[in-house]
């Protein structure tokens, strides 16, 4: 089961939010199950939070959010694709749907997302698991690098088996193969007339990128709240050190990493992931 339903976004853009399963009905005592929001990371899509969604939606109404210029959802081509644009998208997105207060969870750019509203919503946010996501800042060397990388995809692909093998293998950023790498990859393609190409905008993926990569997001990381769970992958992006200060600095932040993981978190280890994230939801959510 995969059910559409249509968000207006900041600016009027149409999003495209999933549910993948059915939620718990409501009680005897009338609450409606808790919600959660899923945000994905950079050139991402919603389903790839679908196997996640499912086993949360056995208790809460889990829902994930393709976000502008990614998955289903609309791809302006002027955008905007500013942090100002995916915080006010989400903001729509929670109540539209009803969730709020809910807990967010985001992976990379969506943790980014998700911090920065509940910093600026905390109204709407009652918790936050971040996967994943620096606060330092990237720097100008870090874009440059993802332009080169953009520019060395070997477009198109003539089959979705040469996808998985390229991102899975032989893209220079691999340091050794990964199987789930390529199925995340596999996911965002479609076919055109001439092979298999990204259902996203390389363009406006980098563009989206640059709004934030140039500065440090500490001071938002600060302003919230609520109680946060910080993972990281062993292997990922977000080093110990790095992720272990998030949490000083956050209100109520928990610490968690995965083993076996890198930056995909919760593709490289879904069961690991899983048994990271469910007991703090289960503290969050669970009615007094």
């Amino acid at each position: 089961m995969a059910r559409r339903i249509d968000v207006t976004g900041a600016g009027g853009v149409r999003l495209a939010a999933w549910e993948f399963a059915d939620p718990p009905k409501t009680g005897e005592d009338g609450r409606r199950p808790p919600g959660i929001l899923l945000l994905h990371g950079l050139m991402g899509r919603a389903s790839h939070w679908a196997d996640t969604a499912r086993w949360l939606a056995q208790r809460h109404r889990a829902v994930a959010l393709d976000q502008r210029g990614h998955g289903r959802s609309d791809k302006p081509a002027e955008g905007p694709y500013d942090r100002e644009a995916y915080v006010r998208d989400a903001e729509a997105a929670l109540i539209q749907l009803g969730l709020a207060p809910a807990v967010l969870v985001g992976h990379s750019m969506g943790a980014l997302t998700a911090w920065q509203l509940a910093a600026r919503r905390p109204d709407l946010v009652c918790g936050l698991v971040i996967c994943d996501m620096r606060a330092s800042a990237l720097g100008a060397a870090s874009q440059r690098e993802w332009e080169d990388w953009f520019k060395a995809w070997p477009l198109p692909f003539a089959t979705l088996a040469d996808v998985r093998k390229w991102f899975g293998e032989d893209d220079p950023w691999v340091e050794r193969p990964s199987p789930s790498r390529g199925e995340f990859y596999a996911e965002v393609m479609a076919e055109s007339a001439d092979g298999w190409r990204p259902v996203f905008s390389p363009r406006q993926m980098l563009q989206a990128r640059s709004t934030w990569v140039h500065d440090a997001h500490w001071d938002e990381l600060a302003q919230v709240r609520c109680p946060t769970l910080v993972v990281r992958g062993l292997d990922g992006e977000l080093g110990r050190a790095e992720a272990q200060e998030m949490v000083r600095v956050l209100a109520q932040g928990v610490y968690a990493e995965v083993d076996g993981a890198g930056h995909l978190v919760h593709h490289d280890r879904p069961g690991a992931w899983r048994e990271r994230v469910e007991p703090f939801l289960t503290g969050v959510l669970t009615p007094p």
